[in-house]
C-alpha cells in the first residue's frame, strides 16, 4: 500500500538482504524516500558504498566499525580507519560504531579494544563534522560519556533500550534515539520511544534483523511508524513528518522529493 507520507529508514544493513532490488521496490511502494545503509567492517563498508552509488539519491551510506566485529579486525583497525577517513566525503555518517558489553561480545572483542576503536571513530567524527550512529548495548553510560566527552554534537543512539538516567542525558545533549520494530513488544524500547520527544526521534528497521520471527526489511519502517505513533498517542502523519525531517537534517540529506 502506498502511504501519503514520506518515511526514512535511518539504519539498515542492506548488504545482508537476499534480494535487495525487490526490497528497495517494496520500500518505495511503502512510502520510504531514503535509506541510510550502515557499514560494520571493511567488507560491508565497501558494499554500502557500491549500493549507494547504484541507488544514488535513495540510498545514503554510513561507514562503520561494529564493536561486535572487532575481534575479526583487531590487527587492521588502523587500516579500516584509513578506509573510513578516505571515503567519508561520500558518507552521511559514521556508523555503526560504539560499544557492546554483552558477555559474548566482550569475550572476543574486549572492552579496551572497543574503547580504542570507538575513540578513534569519534575523533574522526569531530574532525569531519559527521554524525555518529551509536551501538550501545549494555554499555549505555560509557557509550554516551565517550561520545559526549569527544565533543561530538550529532549522534543517534540506535535501538536504545538502556536506563532512563542515560536516556535523559542523551536527550538533554540534543542527541537522537531511534525506534525499531521492537517498539511493538519490548518494554524498555517502548519506554524509550514514549519518553523521547519527537524532536529527538528517528525511525529505523535495522534490517534484516528478525523481530519475533519476522525478518525485517526497509518497507517495515511503516510498521515502526504505526507502533511509535500509537505509543506516543499521536497521528502517524505527525510522527512521519517530524522523524523524516529529523533524519534529513541530521544526515544532511538533500534532493528528496
Amino acid at each position: 500500500m502506498t502511504l501519503s507520507y514520506r518515511l526514512i529508514d535511518s539504519h539498515a544493513h542492506l548488504e545482508e538482504l537476499e534480494d535487495l532490488a525487490s526490497a528497495i521496490e517494496r520500500a518505495r511502494q511503502s512510502g520510504v524516500v531514503a535509506i541510510v545503509a550502515v557499514g560494520s567492517d571493511l567488507e560491508s563498508n565497501n558494499q554500502v558504498l557500491e549500493i549507494a552509488a547504484k541507488y544514488s539519491g535513495f540510498i545514503w551510506p554510513a561507514l562503520g566499525l561494529h564493536p561486535g566485529l572487532l575481534h575479526e579486525t583487531a590487527s587492521s583497525i588502523e587500516h579500516q580507519m584509513r578506509f573510513i577517513e578516505d571515503n567519508l566525503s561520500d558518507a552521511v555518517a559514521i556508523g555503526e560504531v560504539g560499544l557492546d558489553y554483552h558477555k559474548k561480545v566482550v569475550g572476543v572483542s574486549g572492552k579496551d579494544l572497543q574503547h580504542r576503536a570507538f575513540g578513534a571513530v569519534l575523533a574522526l567524527a569531530g574532525r569531519y563534522d559527521k554524525p555518529v550512529i551509536v551501538h550501545s548495548r549494555y554499555a549505555w553510560r560509557d557509550s554516551f560519556d565517550l561520545t559526549n566527552e569527544a565533543g561530538v554534537d550529532k549522534a543517534v543512539f540506535h535501538w536504545y533500550t538502556g536506563p532512563t538516567s542515560v536516556l535523559k542525558d542523551i536527550l538533554d545533549r540534543g542527541y537522537f534515539v531511534s525506534a525499531t520494530l521492537a517498539v511493538e513488544y519490548h518494554a524498555e524500547h517502548r519506554r524509550t520511544v514514549r519518553e523521547a520527544p519527537l524532536e529527538n526521534l528517528l525511525l529505523e528497521t535495522d534490517s534484516p534483523v528478525v523481530y519475533q520471527g519476522h525478518r525485517s526489511e526497509p518497507a517495515d519502517v511503516g510498521r515502526v511508524l504505526q507502533a511509535a505513533a500509537e505509543m506516543k498517542g499521536l497521528p502517524p502523519e505527525v510522527v512521519a513528518e517530524k522523524t523524516t525531517g529529523n533524519a534529513l537534517r541530521l544526515f544532511r540529506i538533500q534532493g528528496i522529493s
